[in-house]
């Protein structure tokens, strides 16, 4: 609905006020007949606006949103645009990496690579989810998004950053067992079993994602279209929200408890029962290579749920701090996660040697 400025005018009994309804001129005549032209302006909705629209304008009427990004001067995007891209290039060249080395290498052929090659596509998926569209704004004068967009970068980043939460909990019981019960890994761990963890993981996070993006894109959207990120969120989605949150808050508390309190249970009973085993054993040696297996993950899991937490336990009034969390989490995260497993595990130094002599023969 489109608003317009008037101009006021001190208007006497002997003045006569006109509006011509197809040109929005509004004149006034003066007791001397001498008519004067006054303008209506049409200002954007969202800087003038009846409190009587705000209230009745809802989702169905939003067609697009505004990511705002980092708030900072125009100098510094040519800056953000090539950390952005290089963070996103390292992205895809240690993720595609990691999975063809991991698919090609026969001795690679286990559960923890299973998991790993699966946590390197997550890993590569929701970062494109993300970083594409940022860098194209760093350069866009509109900085806008479709609703339809915001709904889908919503929907898949919601669904990948909860499966790897479910997966990086797979993980940490993989490595369970096969610090606790070593001769019975190979039993436990079976091929069935990795499987349906890795599915489990993506249904865990599908429904999470289908719940979630339902209940934030159901609100109504009143006060303004400009989202203060640099993708759709949560928590920016509800500051420009007119709808009454509370029972939202609620039911997205308590969906988030019953969906990833598990994974953190998960993950630290886990390690309780892996640094008891580990303690255990006699040999320094034998320690050293037990904590050592377990250090890439629980460097992964660390940067990732430290990061989360910090975004979602920071003061709403500070966005720029969950800006910079965000970022840590949707491509830091993804970038770090191939040169943990890469630079701490034997196996992999080993593969990657491999292909490189392999094509050095060929060459």
């Amino acid at each position: 609905m489109s608003q317009y400025l008037w101009f006021k005018a001190k208007i006497n009994n002997d003045h006569k006020v006109a509006l011509n309804s197809n040109t929005k001129e509004l004149s006034i005549t003066l007791g001397s007949n001498q008519s004067i032209p006054l303008f209506i302006l049409p200002c954007p909705s969202q800087e003038v606006s009846a409190m009587g629209d705000r209230e009745t304008r809802n989702h169905s009427e939003v067609t697009d949103f505004i990511l705002v990004g980092f708030r900072v001067g125009a100098e510094l995007h040519l800056l953000l645009f090539l950390l952005f891209l290089l963070v996103y290039a390292m992205i895809l060249l240690g993720n595609l990496g990691m999975m063809t080395i991991i698919m090609t290498d026969p001795r690679l052929n286990t559960p923890m690579y299973f998991f790993l090659g699966n946590l390197s596509f997550i890993d590569l998926f929701y970062s494109s989810v993300i970083a594409p569209k940022a860098m194209i704004n760093f350069w866009s004068e509109s900085k806008s998004i479709s609703f339809a967009g915001c709904v889908t970068q919503f929907f898949l980043f919601a669904l990948f950053i909860v499966t790897e939460g479910f997966l990086l909990a797979a993980m940490a019981y993989d490595l369970f067992v096969a610090i606790c019960y070593p001769l019975l890994y190979s039993v436990q761990m079976s091929t069935g079993l990795c499987t349906q963890l890795v599915a489990g993981s993506y249904f865990c996070g599908r429904i999470n994602s289908v719940l979630q993006t339902s209940l934030t894109f159901t609100l109504s959207f009143c006060a303004s279209r400009a989202v203060d990120h640099f993708y759709c969120d949560i928590r920016p989605l509800h500051r420009i929200s007119c709808s009454d949150l509370f029972i939202y808050k609620v039911v997205a508390f308590s969906l988030s408890t019953i969906i990833v309190l598990p994974t953190i249970i998960v993950i630290i009973v886990s390690y309780m029962y892996i640094v008891s085993t580990v303690l255990k054993i006699r040999s320094t040696e034998g320690r050293k290579k037990a904590f050592s297996t377990c250090s890439s993950h629980l460097g992964v899991v660390s940067v990732l749920y430290g990061a989360v937490f910090f975004m979602y336990l920071t003061p709403d009034r500070f966005p720029e701090l969950s800006k910079v969390a965000s970022v840590c989490y949707t491509l830091v995260t993804p970038m770090l996660n191939p040169l943990i497993y890469s630079l701490r595990n034997k196996d992999v130094k080993e593969a990657v040697k491999n292909i490189l002599e392999k094509k050095n023969t060929i060459l």
